[in-house]
């Protein structure tokens, strides 16, 4: 029998993602950007409601590629402003526009934006012995050290929360419970 974190268990699209992505260790610079744009997205709203949308937001936001998302010009954000099948408020559209843009200083700079914010964990995942959901912290230190070196590079919706949120999907953080089948499941990641 399947034991999944509970918050998983709501509906078949949160557990797919559960079971396949939440982490996993990802070190693709587009699967990192998706999901640090699904992430700022999902501030104040239920991750139910950004997977819902996910196909809708590949859709609009060309499947994630930053490099053409840094060039969206203000009719592009008009547009997406008027997608009801996105989330459409204007800060968080504009910061994924400017975050495609800082995304691709940091490549610069680091070669990889996954040689950036992996280099935080020293390449390493950090695994975390939970027995239930309520020990598991909105944020850590490390994940608003994390934040402040995003802001100052410019990044923006990239607070501690929604930092430690990126960093459970893309696998730098393993916080299934102790309990849960894809605890310690020997899976490729997604180098």
């Amino acid at each position: 029998m399947v034991t999944r974190c509970d918050w998983a268990e709501t509906n078949t699209l949160m557990q797919d993602y559960h079971d396949h992505e939440w982490g996993k260790p990802s070190y693709k610079d587009d699967k990192l950007y998706e999901l640090l744009v699904l992430e700022s997205m999902q501030a104040g709203l239920s991750w139910s409601t950004i997977l819902n949308k996910r196909e809708n937001f590949r859709v609009a936001f060309d499947q994630f590629d930053y490099k053409k998302i840094a060039h969206y010009d203000e009719n592009k954000i008009e547009e997406l402003l008027a997608n009801p099948q996105i989330i459409r408020n204007r800060l968080k559209i504009r910061a994924a526009v400017n975050n495609a843009q800082k995304f691709l200083q940091v490549q610069e700079n680091y070669g990889s934006f996954a040689a950036y914010i992996w280099s935080f964990v020293a390449d390493q995942p950090i695994i975390n012995r939970w027995q239930t959901f309520k020990e598991v912290p909105a944020s850590t230190d490390l994940s608003k050290q994390i934040s402040k070196e995003l802001k100052n590079l410019g990044f923006k919706f990239v607070g501690p929360t929604i930092i430690y949120s990126f960093m459970q999907a893309i696998g730098m953080v393993n916080d299934h419970l102790e309990d849960c089948s894809f605890k310690y499941e020997k899976t490729q990641s997604n180098k």
